[in-house]
């Protein structure tokens, strides 16, 4: 018999539930029945039109700050620039360019911080022996490291993925170990008393429950790729969105500027919506508000 066979032997069977209204109380069952439902379409369509809101608002203000005189473009300036980038193909492969430097550094960045991370939450030995290189490269900007990656890697690719990759990992690596070390004690004893190994724990308590940190490292670490991708889009580069900002800035192409800056805040926004739902789907055990 195992043991929450045990545990449960002896125990009267459950009650069987009582039909709704045939409590004997204060009418509970009934303050249950008659209070509102909101609509889960209204709760999902809710956030769309704040957003939609806050863009708009956004663009107004913006408007009205280039009437004002500030030295900003118009939002029809920025479109109208935008269509002729589109048209030549110039911001198409601006796009791809730094898309795929992205999502390469980052990918890598993250396949690397995650084991990395539960190796240092789940064995204290090799705890002591990464995260003082961990926190002392955290101290150090990636952007710092452009000129050693230049000097060390050369000028093609490999130095301006490696600092995104960098940016990344840095990111991701200390929430996946925050998320390993604060695990829930109980849960751990508790699996441990129903008879579960080490491997099983980890991969059945231990990883679920990192889970939530380890999507939060992963936004944290999106948004820390992108925010590099400028600076290591000055390594030699020939195209790219970061690459097209700085070209337009020495002709003080306000217009070209703020394309490329609203094409990072695009797809940066777009990927961070992705791993958002991805965690939603993930995390659907936790309370949410």
């Amino acid at each position: 018999m195992s043991v929450v066979d045990q545990q449960g032997a002896g125990r009267p069977g459950p009650v069987p539930d009582k039909e709704p209204g045939a409590s004997a109380g204060s009418g509970a069952v009934g303050d249950t029945k008659t209070a509102p439902q909101r609509s889960p379409s209204g709760r999902r369509g809710l956030p769309l039109v704040l957003n939609a809101v806050s863009v708009a608002l956004g663009i107004a203000i913006w408007w009205g700050l280039a009437d004002a005189g500030f030295k900003l473009p118009t939002p029809p300036e920025v479109v109208s620039q935008g269509w002729t980038l589109i048209g030549n193909g110039t911001l198409g492969e601006d796009v791809v360019a730094s898309l795929t430097r992205v999502l390469i550094g980052f990918a890598l960045g993250t396949a690397v911080a995650v084991p990395v991370g539960f190796l240092m939450g789940w064995y204290p030995v090799l705890r002591g022996l990464i995260e003082p290189w961990i926190q002392f490269f955290r101290t150090i900007p990636p952007l710092a490291i452009i000129p050693m990656a230049i000097v060390v890697m050369g000028i093609d690719e490999t130095p301006k993925i490696f600092v995104i990759f960098l940016a990344a990992f840095l990111a991701c690596v200390i929430s996946t170990f925050q998320g390993v070390v604060n695990v829930d004690r109980t849960l751990i004893n508790a699996a441990r008393v129903l008879g579960a190994k080490d491997m099983t724990i980890f991969a059945r308590v231990v990883v679920p429950a990192s889970t939530p940190f380890i999507l939060v490292g992963m936004r944290v670490g999106l948004g820390s790729a992108w925010a590099t991708l400028v600076a290591a889009e000055l390594i030699a580069a020939q195209k790219g969105l970061g690459y097209r900002m700085q070209n337009a800035q020495l002709y003080y192409d306000l217009p070209t500027i703020f394309v490329a800056l609203i094409s990072i805040g695009i797809l940066g926004l777009l990927m961070d919506r992705i791993l958002l739902l991805a965690e939603r789907k993930l995390t659907g055990w936790q309370e949410r508000r």
